[in-house]
C-alpha cells in the first residue's frame, strides 16, 4: 500500500524544472534595473502597470524573470537564494557588481569539478542572490 502512495506521489510531482519565472524585488526600481543592465551587459525592457513595473532579463528559452516594483515587493537579504547564470566566466560579472552599486559577500568558491563554481552578491536594492558558471 505505501508503494503505490510513493508511485503516485513520484508521478504527480514529475516536474522537468521547477522553477518557472523568478521576480526580483525593488525600492529603487530604475537604481535596481541599471545594477542589472550594467553586470549583465544588457538593455531590459521595461514596463509599467499601475501600481507595478517590471523589467524584463532577456529569455528567449528557459526560465525568465524580472525587476518588480510596487505594493509587496520588498527586497530582501534572507530567503530562498536565486542563482543567475553567469555565463562561461562568473568573474566577467562579478567583476562589475561593486560597480554597479551591490557588494560580493562571496567571491568564486568552486562547488566542485562538475558542477562549477558560485559566488554570493547583494545587490542595489539588498538582495542577496548567487552567480553560477560552469567554468
Amino acid at each position: 500500500m505505501g508503494g503505490t502512495t510513493r508511485r503516485k506521489q513520484k508521478e504527480e510531482t514529475s516536474v522537468k524544472d521547477f522553477i518557472s519565472w523568478f521576480e526580483i524585488p525593488a525600492i529603487n526600481f530604475q537604481q535596481a534595473v541599471d545594477f542589472y543592465n550594467r553586470i549583465f551587459k544588457i538593455d531590459m525592457e521595461t514596463q509599467f502597470d499601475g501600481n507595478y513595473a517590471m523589467a524584463f532579463f532577456p529569455a528567449e528559452k528557459g526560465i525568465g524573470g524580472a525587476i518588480v516594483t510596487g505594493p509587496n515587493s520588498i527586497p530582501g537579504a534572507i530567503g530562498p537564494l536565486l542563482y543567475l547564470n553567469a555565463g562561461k566566466n562568473l568573474n566577467d560579472i562579478l567583476k562589475r557588481v561593486e560597480p554597479a552599486g551591490g557588494r560580493v559577500v562571496m567571491t568564486k568558491t568552486l562547488i566542485n569539478a562538475e558542477s562549477g563554481h558560485f559566488a554570493i552578491f547583494i545587490d542595489s536594492e539588498g538582495n542577496k542572490l548567487a552567480l553560477h558558471s560552469k567554468d
